[in-house]
């Protein structure tokens, strides 16, 4: 036992690596830029005043990010999709998978749960013993469920996931302008700088024209280095500007969510205004400001499906006891009636429908639901 938790916290220990290399040339680039090159180098009082004030600007901006993105704790699930005792125990003894997706199925009937497992079945995490909200998967990093988990980053040591994504994007976007206002400014001093290091000697070059050695090679190196994290950055936040626009995480976008009526990957864009909003929110003065404005609450999110689902109308279909969850058929809907989709006709006509059916023969009935076999329950629009 002792091994193991010695291994564990070595692990922790050396996570911590990437953050701290990153931290040490983000400082060493802070005085590069302001000591070697503003106060050193440039002769200009005007020009130093005008970097320093943007430079402080965008460095406060990508540390404050930054410092959210890895300090901002990973949300997880409610205790709502904990199995209640008597179930979990049942669960535990069982030793056929078919009996316990029944299990799990009896106690997701009264779960807002939309996204399925490759066969079909309740996503399970028995790790967490939780059954997974949608767009939630465990991090074996964390050791944790993580609600809409994107990625586990070692750059930030922590899971990007619904509680800092938007702090992730923006510590990418400001990386990049920090990055590339350094590479910007610094470019003509680096090409006086490679001009005196190709000449034959040093004494050659006039004393008033720039400082020595020392100088050199900080604004040389400075350049080199904040030109290869803009190449990098760029196009990691070009990848992950996409995702937002499409309303997918990074495992979405290799492997598609699962509904009842099979794997879409656009089942969660609602056109790309509103994916904006899920990750900024409503109102455009705090995007772009380290604050949490993410709409909703991780556990639950607005679909727009190709394919139908009746779940995703806010139907509850209550499955009976002796029924597996083969026999619990998909509806005929086509799309979610979450208010941020807006469309109160659309609900109007569905209820219309789910009545008409309703009072159906069995055989009549859509994929063979009849009355006696299935409880529906329509939500009104907040």
């Amino acid at each position: 036992m002792a091994p193991t938790h010695v291994l564990r916290c070595c692990q922790r220990g050396l996570s911590w690596i990437p953050v701290v290399f990153i931290a040490l040339v983000v400082c060493w680039s802070y005085y590069a830029y302001v000591v070697e090159l503003c106060i050193f180098t440039i002769p200009s009082r005007a020009e130093q005043i005008f970097y320093l004030i943007f430079f402080h600007l965008s460095f406060t901006m990508f540390v404050w990010s930054y410092w959210k993105t890895i300090f901002t704790k990973p949300a997880n699930p409610s205790k709502e999709f904990c199995l209640p005792k008597v179930e979990k125990e049942c669960y535990e003894k069982e030793a056929r998978p078919e009996s316990q997706q029944e299990i799990l199925w009896r106690v997701a009937t009264s779960l807002p749960l939309y996204t399925r497992t490759g066969t079909g079945g309740i996503r399970y995490c028995d790790r967490c013993q939780v059954i997974k909200p949608d767009r939630c998967h465990h991090c074996s990093a964390c050791d944790t469920c993580v609600l809409k988990m994107d990625h586990h980053c070692p750059w930030v040591n922590n899971c990007v996931g619904f509680s800092n994504y938007k702090f992730f994007i923006l510590f990418l976007a400001y990386s990049l302008a920090y990055c590339l206002f350094i590479a910007a400014t610094v470019l003509q001093y680096f090409i006086k700088f490679w001009t005196l290091c190709r000449r034959k000697s040093a004494e050659n070059c006039p004393k008033n024209e720039l400082d020595g050695t020392h100088a050199k090679f900080h604004v040389l190196f400075l350049f080199f280095v904040a030109a290869m994290f803009c190449i990098s950055i760029l196009s990691l936040f070009s990848y992950h500007l996409w995702l937002v626009g499409k309303n997918r995480s990074t495992i979405e976008a290799f492997r598609a969510p699962v509904f009842r009526s099979g794997s879409d990957k656009n089942g969660f864009s609602l056109g790309f205004r509103k994916n904006i909003a899920q990750v900024f929110g409503d109102q455009k003065k705090y995007w772009l400001l380290p604050v949490f404005t993410s709409q909703g609450d991780g556990l639950t999110f607005p679909t727009r499906l190709v394919n139908a689902d009746a779940e995703q109308a806010a139907v509850t279909l209550h499955q009976e006891p002796n029924k597996s969850t083969a026999d619990v058929p998909a509806g005929p809907f086509s799309d979610s009636q979450n208010h941020l989709l807006g469309d109160e006709q659309r609900g109007h006509n569905m209820e219309d429908s789910l009545a008409d059916g309703a009072l159906e023969s069995g055989d009549h009935a859509p994929f063979g639901l009849t009355a006696e076999t299935c409880t529906i329950s329509m939500d009104g629009e907040s």
